[in-house]
């Protein structure tokens, strides 16, 4: 398999095959993420992405249950190439249970409802959305480049076109000044989105995010653990998202958390409560992992 960089992937896709059917990040301005910044944007020849997806069923064989399209937002590849390689994925590997990307809010805006029909019906079932925060302050100040309303409505209209969602969300990503808000309209946001799968990072800062200029002259205030734990305990009390599967057990959260919103909400407010009590949080080291 020919990889360039650094491939990243959701913990999820752990045991799917990966392919990089784009280079790098199309958006590629968040200041919180440093994961393709090395990366010039491109989308890969369609002879390239061909010839590896006949090497993967040569080499795997049925052992390939799931493929990851990478890198950074598939989504945004035109429908058409997008079809060829899902068709091309079923006739290589026929055996495959399911297809699955990142995609932006504006990768699924920029379709019409139509195009995203295909793509799910084509074998694409599965969209991993960074939403990040639901505070519209948080999200400009970020550079995601849209606003809460334009990520629940891509959510919406994705759910409504065939695919599972799997909706990502920062812990401290509004830092000290906006915590609040941040865990309040990010509940409100997930709430209206109702996506099948919830995960929480925290916020970890990584050379050469543009983050890291802002915590170093100080206009950024980074949260402290205890602070972590009660902006996720005013997000659980707040978000209402029945059936939505829970996950903040990422290497980088100080707490590892898991359950099935909305019935496990009691449980994970007293497990909050708990390490808020006996500061039984995460040493930083163990979160580099």
């Amino acid at each position: 398999m020919k990889y360039e960089g650094i491939v990243y992937r959701p913990p999820s896709e752990a045991y799917s095959y990966i392919i990089q059917v784009t280079i790098g990040c199309a958006h590629n301005t968040c200041l919180f993420c440093n994961m393709y910044r090395q990366k010039q944007f491109r989308v890969r020849e369609m002879e390239e992405i061909k010839e590896e997806l006949q090497e993967a069923a040569r080499q795997y064989g049925v052992a390939v249950r799931k493929v990851f399209l990478a890198d950074g937002d598939a989504l945004c590849l035109p429908t058409s190439q997008m079809l060829e390689i899902l068709s091309y994925i079923k006739e290589q590997m026929p055996w495959v249970e399911r297809v699955s990307a990142y995609a932006t809010a504006q990768d699924i805006l920029e379709k019409s409802r139509e195009e995203l029909y295909k793509i799910s019906k084509a074998g694409l079932k599965l969209l991993y959305i960074g939403a990040e925060s639901g505070d519209d302050i948080v999200l400009h100040q970020m550079g995601k480049g849209v606003d809460s309303s334009q990520i629940q409505a891509a959510g919406i209209q994705a759910k409504e076109c065939g695919f599972q969602t799997s909706v990502t969300l920062i812990s401290g990503l509004g830092g000290k000044e906006r915590h609040r808000e941040h865990a309040l309209a990010s509940a409100d946001l997930i709430s209206q989105m109702k996506p099948d799968y919830l995960g929480f990072l925290t916020l970890m800062l990584e050379e050469p995010a543009p983050i890291c200029r802002l915590v170093e002259r100080g206009d950024f205030l980074l949260l402290e653990p205890e602070e972590v734990m009660e902006e996720m305990e005013l997000f659980l009390q707040r978000v209402d998202a029945e059936g939505t599967v829970f996950r903040a057990n990422h290497a980088s959260n100080y707490v590892s958390l898991r359950g099935t919103l909305n019935q496990d909400r009691r449980l994970l407010l007293e497990q909050v409560k708990k390490v808020k009590e006996s500061m039984a949080f995460k040493q930083e080291v163990y979160r580099r992992l």
